[in-house]
């Protein structure tokens, strides 16, 4: 079988989530489901990046040791995620003792080989981004992303030899188009190695929270040199243990790193080098996706819009806002939500397409052969094949691309087509008129469409999907039975179906 490893960006716990956090895990999680349906042996890591100033400073304003803070923010973290769906097969936090263990071994192993160096760090610094700046890359003296004065520090710092790799780098990106996706993303790399690059400090001196630097422990590891080889740790890099060795030699290397746009620097140029240096085989891929705005502004704590991913799931339910996210913001581009947006669309397509399509159908089926599945037909056949025409292969080729609006538009061609498809024949009239016939292929061709909707939408809403197999009275777990289940039609042994329920039911705009 073969195997995909995919991971997102570990979180700085100084504060919770929020919706483009959200998006981000969502998204991930999609893919990760679409890949074991798609039959891969998938691994989805996730987790908690706790070495950074930041949360260092909150847990110090909260009058705690910053360990005893990241200890009381995973559970949090993870509670989130599992209200939301996510599949994570793994929670990595960088405190983990084997985490650390591979920090250390990882910068041994650059440092023996020769991209390792002393020096002294003369500039300023983001806490925010908690990322070294150039000048060049401040506006008016301040972090674009931050809009805040980063400070001047000058420090003794060992150094990572980056600049050594930019032909290295240029060659692997060039000769490996899907090594940086969106393409917008890939040539503003390659646009950041034209411009020269720059060795990066990998240390901070007077700190002591992070991993101590093994050649200098007065010294911690640089939290994003930190963070990073939270990928090849998390698969026991590292480790002396047989089966840790083994867990490495299957998933490694990535299959694809998901991240926001904001942090491709450090994914598509330092942490390939590093693997480069330490002579470890770099990521297969790294997806930069796009930001989430609220109302048009891009989430701040300090502006104090951030949506709370938890009221949105309490409102929406789990998978509807699963659905929205992933429907409504193109994975490649930033997007924007409002809640009146996202009723909007909830009411149109989940409440009165697809619900109203489920809700119909078993009804129909239900009056008119008393819940008996109608038996395969060629009439059948024909009319489910023109409903499902090429619909789980566009489907693939979307999801295969990440393009999760799109995979779901192949999903509502099908829908919308059904919906059609029953005003056009009428069952009722069908019945009336006594063409028994006609009636059954009719409904067979409709079911058919729900039955492979509930796996198309099983890595969107995978609670939902559980609930429209059920209506349907459809057996086996539907990873075990993969896209194999929507591919194929006419079961014999599909005899019955459930009784219906109310998928989505409509809502309204909350009032404030």
């Amino acid at each position: 079988m073969a195997k995909f490893y995919i991971t997102t960006a570990i979180d700085y716990v100084n504060n919770v989530p929020h919706i483009g956090t959200a998006y981000e895990k969502v998204a991930a999680d999609a893919i990760a489901r679409y890949k074991r349906l798609a039959g891969y042996d998938t691994r989805f890591l996730m987790g908690n990046d706790e070495h950074s100033t930041n949360v260092e400073r909150e847990a110090r304003r909260l009058g705690k040791e910053p360990q005893a803070y990241t200890d009381e923010m995973a559970p949090i973290f993870e509670r989130t995620w599992k209200s939301l769906g996510i599949s994570h097969d793994q929670f990595i936090r960088t405190s983990d003792p084997a985490h650390k263990r591979a920090v250390a071994a990882l910068f041994e192993k650059i440092h023996a080989n020769g991209f390792i160096h002393e020096g002294v760090y003369s500039g300023y610094y983001c806490e925010g981004c908690e990322e070294f700046k150039n000048e060049k890359d401040l506006v008016d003296g301040k972090c674009s992303r931050h809009l805040t004065v980063p400070k001047f520090i000058e420090e003794k710092n060992y150094f990572f030899a980056l600049s050594k790799f930019s032909d290295r780098l240029k060659a692997h990106i060039v000769a490996n188009p899907d090594f940086i996706r969106p393409e917008i993303r890939r040539n503003e790399i390659l646009n950041v190695i034209e411009s020269g690059l720059e060795d990066v400090s990998v240390s901070r001196s007077g700190k002591t929270w992070g991993v101590p630097l093994p050649i200098a422990p007065d010294q911690v590891v640089y939290v994003w040199f930190d963070a990073l080889i939270n990928y090849i740790s998390a698969l026991g890099y590292g480790s002396d243990d047989a089966a840790e060795a083994a867990k490495f030699a299957k998933y490694w290397p990535a299959d694809v790193h998901i991240v926001g746009k904001d942090i491709t620097r450090f994914h598509c140029l330092i942490w390939p080098a590093m693997l480069m240096a330490a002579g470890v085989p770099v990521a297969k891929s790294v997806w930069a996706h796009g930001f989430v705005y609220n109302r048009g502004e891009k989430m701040s704590k300090s502006i104090g819009n951030i949506v709370d991913p938890v009221d949105l799931a309490g409102f929406f339910g789990a998978d509807a806002l699963r659905y929205l996210l992933l429907r409504e913001i193109a994975f490649d581009r930033d997007g924007d939500i409002t809640v009146e947006l996202f009723v909007a669309r909830y009411n149109a397509e989940l409440a009165n397409e697809l619900g109203n399509l489920f809700s119909r159908t078993l009804a129909m089926t239900h009056k008119f052969f008393g819940g008996e599945v109608p038996a395969w037909s060629d009439s059948a056949a024909r009319d489910s094949a023109r409903l499902l025409e090429n619909v789980v292969a566009d489907y693939r080729r979307h999801m295969d691309r990440l393009a999760f609006d799109q995979g779901l538009a192949a999903v509502w061609r099908a829908v919308q087509g059904a919906n059609r498809f029953i005003e056009e024949r009428k069952p009722w009239a069908l019945a009336k008129a006594g063409d028994t016939a006609t009636l059954a292929a009719t409904m067979r061709a409709l079911l058919e469409v729900l039955r492979t909707a509930s796996v198309l939408m099983q890595p969107f809403v995978p609670s939902k999907a559980e609930e429209m197999r059920k209506m349907l009275a459809l057996e086996g777990d539907i990873v075990a039975l993969g896209l194999a289940e929507a591919e194929r039609a006419g079961d014999a042994s599909w005899k019955r179906i459930g009784e219906a329920g109310v998928l989505f039911p409509r809502l309204e705009v909350p009032v404030d």
